[in-house]
């Protein structure tokens, strides 16, 4: 037992398991490598923190990626508030996805299929990230979100037509 009681060869192992597919599933939220980077490491420490809920948990891995959506969501709600913009406007993820020197912008489909998912809705593009992206079934899904599965199921319908609209509509 480490400090706070917490088991740090358990948070070690969440952490070298979990590591790279949290970071992409943040990074696909926040755009930015540096911001996910720094959602990533409060995503660790509230694992940490919170490491014996995970006893009640269903899923380790439906428990830890709600806690780097959660994460990635307060990060985008903050900055949303900071540049005072409506809910909806992806102007500033779009724009950070273009100047990411990260992010390869000589493909242009691929360029316009990140655009188009930047410009979903949250809930949409969060259940289409953990579904196309991540693999994780409908039931997960609709853990980590706090939506019925039947609503997971909805928004990933909602956001490939709109993906798929948007692809069409600039090629």
């Amino acid at each position: 037992m480490g400090y706070f009681g917490n088991d740090t060869s358990l948070v070690q192992r969440l952490i070298k398991q979990y590591h790279q597919p949290l970071y992409w599933h943040i990074r696909r939220m926040v755009v930015s490598h540096e911001d996910a980077e720094d959602v990533l490491q409060n995503t660790f420490m509230q694992i940490f923190l919170h490491e014996a809920d995970l006893r009640k948990a269903d899923s380790e891995r439906a428990w830890c990626y709600t806690i780097a959506t959660n994460e990635a969501l307060q990060w985008l709600r903050r900055k949303k508030e900071f540049l005072s913009l409506d809910s909806d406007d992806a102007t500033p993820l779009i724009e950070t996805l273009a100047a990411d020197p990260y992010t390869d912008t000589g493909d242009r489909l691929a360029l316009l299929f990140q655009q188009a998912l930047l410009r979903l809705p949250t809930m949409q593009r969060t259940v289409f990230n953990l579904r196309y992206y991540d693999e994780l079934s409908y039931e997960e899904i609709a853990k980590i979100a706090g939506v019925t599965v039947g609503s997971a199921k909805t928004n990933y319908h909602y956001a490939k037509q709109k993906i798929s609209n948007y692809i069409q509509q600039h090629t």
